[in-house]
């Protein structure tokens, strides 16, 4: 008996609808990316592991319980990447992008790998769109970032009555750790109506209580001391600074005290992006933040950066949810028929003609039937078939088909492509 084998849990194969909302998604980012100036960049799918321990942060649960780690055969710890920020920063540092004070703006897609439980518009390989800004210490630099992030969301579909903008300051070196501080002793005093995860979390991550899931751990955090309330004058400034520029631009924003973002390189302003339908409790479709001491962990010169990236199974979930209809191709698809045989090499070279006017083209390569090859059509969404028969070669043309009125016509090959561009 022949062994049949499927997608290991927690993975998906991209094909069909699912591939072209892929490939949506990247089109989209590249559009709008490159208007602010980015450029792509391509990291390897795993790192050696301490890429990830000492940039992430080994308290958070990305490190602590999700990673895929193995060692190879030169007996070095390897990691299929969480997520790409402490991989294109350590791609930054190898070639020196940053050096003496250089910029750099960058882009990725692709797929991330965290061993969870899978459910819905969460895997274990997942696939994210995301970039940074590297070298940039403006305050400027955030509310370009958020706003490159919004305008992202509304291109791809997204109705702005839908989305929610979240946006907080989680301090610096300066005032970040008294406020640690000041939560972790806030735990302690409260471990007993907390879950046992929050209660250790006091001596490990304590700021990672108020992303907590269980809603008795969101009534107790809600009485949690606020970083706001104790920011240092240079935090405070630069936190202000971004919100009048997002004021300026006409963004609306919530200023949420309890936002955090799960990786402990995070400094001074944080920002996540949730909607009201297609997600439930679990409502982000992406967020990000600055993170100024990150290239300095990884062992590269002082480089202040931020950036962010976006979940496609989540964001994808939500336009469905909108009933945003990404498949529907303004493409002009042409298919070339044959009523039979002796004709199929004719329609097998207008095919060819057509593409290299720049047409979407397709035609039958499997001797099919002539209503074989309408059904065909249908199926690939063509607009117009282009019919070849006996008498279309005699006269030296074709039968064209509007697929939606369902008229037809004659034409010669001189006035077919000037006709289908028009």
């Amino acid at each position: 008996m022949t062994q049949s084998y499927n997608a290991p849990k927690g993975t998906a194969d991209l094909l069909g609808a699912s591939a072209r909302g892929w490939d949506f998604l990247q089109e989209v980012a590249r559009e709008v990316f490159s208007r602010y100036g980015y450029e792509s960049i391509y990291t390897p799918i795993f790192e050696q592991t301490e890429v990830f321990t000492r940039g992430i942060g080994e308290a958070t649960d990305v490190v602590g319980k999700e990673m895929y780690t193995f060692e190879d055969r030169g007996g070095r710890s390897i990691t299929l990447r969480p997520e790409n920020t402490a991989g294109v920063v350590r791609a930054a540092i190898q070639a020196r992008l940053t050096d003496n004070g250089a910029q750099a703006k960058l882009y990725y897609a692709g797929p991330q790998f965290r061993y969870e439980r899978p459910q819905k518009g969460r895997q274990r390989q997942f696939y994210q769109v995301g970039a940074e800004a590297l070298g940039q210490t403006s305050p400027f630099a955030d509310a370009e970032m958020i706003l490159m992030l919004w305008e992202y969301f509304t291109l791809l579909g997204l109705s702005k009555r839908s989305m929610r903008l979240l946006v907080n300051s989680m301090g610096d070196d300066a005032c970040r750790p008294a406020y640690r501080d000041s939560v972790a002793t806030f735990i302690r005093e409260h471990s007993v109506e907390l879950c046992d995860d929050c209660a250790r979390r006091a001596d490990t991550n304590p700021l990672r209580a108020f992303d907590c899931k269980k809603p008795e751990c969101h009534a107790v955090m809600d009485s949690a001391p606020r970083i706001n309330e104790v920011l240092c004058e240079a935090c405070k400034q630069h936190n202000d600074t971004v919100l009048r520029t997002l004021d300026a631009a006409g963004l609306k924003y919530e200023i949420d005290p309890k936002l955090v973002r799960g990786l402990d390189y995070y400094t001074r302003t944080v920002f996540e992006v949730q909607v009201d339908h297609g997600l439930g409790s679990q409502n982000a479709i992406g967020g990000g933040g600055r993170y100024d001491g990150l290239f300095q962990d990884l062992g590269g010169k002082e480089a202040p950066s931020i950036g962010f990236a976006v979940g496609a199974e989540r964001i994808l979930l939500a336009l469905e949810a909108e009933e945003v209809d990404i498949l529907n191709r303004d493409d002009l698809v042409i298919y070339v028929a044959a009523a039979a045989d002796e004709q199929r090499e004719a329609a097998f070279a207008m095919t060819m003609e057509l593409r290299r006017r720049g047409l979407t083209a397709v035609s039958d390569l499997q001797d099919r039937s002539l209503k074989s090859q309408f059904k065909q059509a249908d199926k690939a969404g063509a607009r117009y078939v282009l019919i070849i028969g006996e008498e279309e070669q005699k006269r030296g043309g074709v039968t064209i088909r509007d697929m939606e009125s369902k008229e037809e016509r004659f034409a010669t090959p001189g006035s077919i492509v000037k006709m289908l561009v028009k």
